[in-house]
């Protein structure tokens, strides 16, 4: 098998939307203060929709656009650090939702990092033969994790999900999805955490920023080497929306003067292992991308986890 392909894309954000305004009304904070410090406008808040009804949404976009059916899916592998039920894996909640027929299914938790994750096993799946057509979704529901009176974090996340159909190459093509660059400092774990039973999500900001915004454009860079293409070339580039100031701090350092970047974060807040299927599926949405043009996906966060490869766009 010569690889995967991403064939189509799709997102869902529920439709209450929660302003700095709004949030100012319960903290300590103002739109100045927000937008300065991590660049939002706007985020999205789940409201009587669960974590597998997010990403059923998005799986069923994806779907549609992809003319595939779910009978035709072998694989679904859904991102998220926010799953409430241990059994069934939401993976397989999603595959009983959209009637896929005896998948493989399982969810991956690298937080942040997720999709780029879950995008890298389903291709080697693909290219190992045991699987033909995969789902990938990323979903989460960060409001769950989120202590409203800590305005440290609650101005920082929303919810959502994006998802992507992946399928096999023909024989002899170009592979769609190039080889991923993966790795983790697990010695600074501590970070970025969510803890108990009643989760609630803390993290280490200036410490995040300094190790996103020193470390991780190499790696980014190394993403693109082991595609075999200049970054360049990079026609997009859909970092995590962990923040604007991260996001602009790689994107300058990267490289690739060319490439359309991903600023979702402004309108959604961080939705973690769904940030970058959200955003890459927006971009596709409305034209910013065409279909072949290489684009980077990088994820990065809890853990300290990081994933990413150049993919071409659906």
């Amino acid at each position: 098998m010569s690889g995967s392909r991403i064939v189509a894309l799709g997102h869902y954000q529920p439709p209450k939307v929660l302003t700095n305004d709004d949030l100012a009304a319960l903290v300590d904070t103002t739109d100045e203060w927000i937008r300065s410090r991590v660049g939002i406008r706007t985020r999205h808040i789940a409201e009587g929709e669960s974590l597998v009804d997010l990403a059923t949404e998005a799986a069923q976009k994806a779907l549609a656009r992809s003319g595939r059916t779910a009978d035709e899916i072998d694989l679904v592998v859904v991102a998220t650090c926010t799953a409430i039920e241990r059994s069934p894996n939401t993976a397989a909640a999603v595959a009983a939702r959209l009637g896929v027929r005896s998948p493989a299914a399982y969810d991956i938790n690298t937080v942040c990092s997720g999709f780029s994750y879950a995008l890298a096993t389903a291709d080697h799946a693909i290219r190992a033969g045991a699987a033909r057509r995969a789902l990938v979704i990323g979903a989460e529901r960060m409001t769950d994790t989120l202590d409203w009176t800590d305005r440290s974090t609650c101005v920082i996340f929303g919810d959502g999900a994006g998802a992507a159909v992946v399928e096999a190459q023909e024989e002899g093509a170009e592979p769609g999805i190039g080889p991923v660059v993966w790795g983790s400092e697990p010695e600074r774990g501590d970070a970025v955490v969510i803890t108990g039973w009643d989760p609630v999500i803390s993290q280490q900001g200036q410490a995040v920023f300094r190790w996103a915004t020193t470390q991780l454009a190499p790696l980014a860079r190394q993403a693109c080497e082991r595609a075999g293409i200049d970054p360049s070339e990079l026609k997009g580039f859909v970092p995590h929306q962990a923040n604007l100031r991260i996001i602009d701090a790689i994107a300058k350092k990267l490289g690739a003067p060319d490439a359309v970047v991903a600023r979702d974060v402004v309108d959604s807040g961080n939705t973690s292992a769904a940030s970058i299927p959200l955003a890459f599926s927006k971009l596709v949405e409305r034209g910013e991308l065409s279909p072949g043009d290489p684009v980077l996906l990088f994820g990065f966060g809890g853990g300290l986890a990081y994933a990413g490869q150049v993919v071409r766009c659906p």
